[in-house]
């Protein structure tokens, strides 16, 4: 995984040309972001493929960490159809692009961040709870 990693953000970092600088990359990034938003909000709006039933999570106060996990909505009904799959998988890959390219202006390695997240994660288990 550290190699695909290494290569993917030096492929990055070749192909970084109209974007090189910082504040370029960064809104770009937001951009992005913003992009992925839309892909899934279209998803639901326009072509319908799935739903979004956002309502109050009502748990129960006994409810111990072990459960929240299957008691807890995703808010999603249906699956992504395979226009909107492509859309949404490829507006992830741009938001992926734009975090590598961030990483290559800032001197930071992508493999070494998701190493350390995935350490965190594992670490702190229930309790990172984001």
């Amino acid at each position: 995984m550290e190699d695909f990693c290494n290569a993917f953000q030096q492929t990055v970092g070749e192909y970084l040309v109209r974007h090189r600088s910082i504040l370029d990359a960064l809104t770009k990034y937001q951009e992005s972001c913003s992009r992925v938003n839309r892909a899934v909000a279209k998803a639901a709006t326009t072509c319908g493929c799935i739903e979004i039933d956002v309502t109050k999570q009502n748990l129960p106060e006994s409810l111990r960490i072990e459960d929240f996990k299957s008691k807890v909505s995703t808010h999603i009904t249906g699956q992504l159809c395979d226009q909107c799959r492509d859309i949404v998988e490829t507006e992830l890959g741009n938001n992926l692009f734009y975090v590598a390219a961030l990483c290559q202006l800032l001197d930071l390695k992508f493999h070494e961040i998701l190493n350390k997240e995935e350490n965190h994660i594992s670490a702190l288990g229930y309790f990172k709870l984001r």
